[in-house]
């Protein structure tokens, strides 16, 4: 196989992964029901992830502050609407969800 058309096969092999893995974090977004009050791109009750993302974009600790969050509710930094804490996420899955978000452009 050509040097250049392994290359193209290795950059679609990547990008199906990361597609995959974007849907699967969407998909668990759906199931814990954090998309009750958020959206990828829209305010609903909440911020929009995107918004999150560009927030929190290079701050250092972000991704283990925003998983806290998820578990454990928060309040003040988007308004006065309360986060609720969403007991149904376990701390796995408040990782994977906030490196979801916070790799939105």
């Amino acid at each position: 196989m050509p040097r250049r058309t392994m290359g193209l096969a290795l950059y679609s092999a990547l990008g199906a992964l990361l597609c995959g893995y974007a849907q699967a974090s969407e998909d668990l977004a759906k199931a814990k029901n954090c998309v009750m009050c958020h959206s990828v791109d829209k305010k609903i009750l909440g911020p929009a992830f995107k918004d999150v993302a560009q927030k929190y974009a290079g701050q250092q600790g972000a991704d283990v502050k925003l998983a806290e969050k998820v578990m454990k509710g928060g309040s003040g930094v988007w308004g006065t609407m309360v986060m609720p804490p969403n007991p149904q996420v376990s701390e796995a899955e408040a990782k994977q969800l906030v490196q979801w978000i916070l790799s939105l452009k």
